[in-house]
């Protein structure tokens, strides 16, 4: 452990960006004194407890001194114990439910028997319901109406920001690109600000946001209307993208408390893709169908492999 002499610092941030400091706490646990880490220790174990706690309860829960607490809440670069709450309430912002302690994952591989895991009703389960809302909620003639918007698309950009709704652009124009339509995946900002200003009447935006509130995207789907494109947002239902896009394609599913799963909303959206694509197949018809044969062909005289295998996979 490093000596008490040569701890580090905390360093501060620019001015703007207030300080993570239960992120700052845990990289400098092993920086700490064993005393310190003791505080360190009961206050992860209950941080709005902590928050609302007095400087001898924390010592109480800790088991040392107040003036521990105080040296503590300086290591880490905080004023006093009263720096250090503040800074502990406004991490609090995310929820309590990034913090439990209380339920931890239990690995597959560590139960007896044939008992599914807590994990196994929160993501297949939230699936489940994902798909089941978009049964419910999304409007069959809606869909039809995106492919007919698609099928004599000059163009297509799917626009999709960060880790989720950037893989489904990608899946957006894996879907549409093999019933022979120009589609362009566009997964950074800059760039689809850039693609959206370069469209004309005949071609379409697709926008896709779990939030809907992605100002970058819906600044781009402003632009694309701008120069007489068409624009589809397959967003939740009520938000800002939904409200500037020609044609939204809206399912709100709510989400189960496990930070550790995947958003269930992607299971919505991947099966509005999917419809939409489905459907713009159909409504192109036979070239599309002669795409997706020349496709197979060439897979198939490539490698062995069955008909109804997966195409191009």
């Amino acid at each position: 452990m490093t000596e008490p002499s040569q701890r580090r610092s905390a360093q501060p941030l620019r001015q703007g960006h207030p300080r993570d400091i239960i992120a700052t706490l845990r990289d400098r646990f092993d920086d700490l004194r064993p005393a310190e880490q003791a505080v360190a220790s009961a206050v992860l174990a209950d941080v709005r407890g902590a928050v609302e706690a007095s400087n001898a309860e924390i010592a109480r829960r800790a088991g040392v001194s107040e003036p521990t607490v105080t040296r503590f809440c300086r290591a880490l670069g905080c004023e006093g114990v009263r720096d250090f709450k503040l800074q502990l309430a406004r991490s609090l912002v995310v929820g309590d439910i990034y913090l439990d302690v209380a339920n931890p994952v239990v690995p597959l591989t560590s139960l007896p028997g044939p008992e599914a895991p807590p994990l196994w009703n929160a993501v297949l389960t939230e699936a489940r319901h994902a798909l089941r809302a978009v049964e419910t909620q999304l409007d069959p003639a809606l869909v039809l109406q995106a492919a007919e918007i698609l099928a004599p698309a000059r163009q297509i950009g799917a626009m999709g920001l960060g880790g989720s709704s950037g893989a489904l652009a990608d899946e957006t124009a894996n879907r549409l690109f093999r019933y022979g339509l120009s589609v362009t995946p566009l997964t950074d900002p800059y760039l689809g600000r850039m693609h959206a200003a370069s469209m004309k009447p005949g071609d379409v935006l697709i926008a896709i946001s779990a939030t809907g509130r992605t100002a970058e995207l819906i600044e781009a789907v402003e632009l694309a209307r701008r120069y007489g494109a068409a624009t589809i947002a397959v967003t939740t239902s009520d938000s800002a993208l939904a409200q500037v896009a020609d044609l939204p394609l809206t399912v709100r599913v709510e989400e189960y408390p496990d930070t550790l799963k995947p958003t269930a909303a992607r299971y919505a959206f991947l099966a509005v893709i999917d419809l939409v694509a489905a459907a713009t197949g159909y409504r192109i018809g036979p070239s599309a169908r002669e795409n997706l044969r020349r496709i197979k062909y060439d897979v198939l005289t490539r490698r062995q492999g069955e008909v109804m295998e997966p195409l191009g996979d």
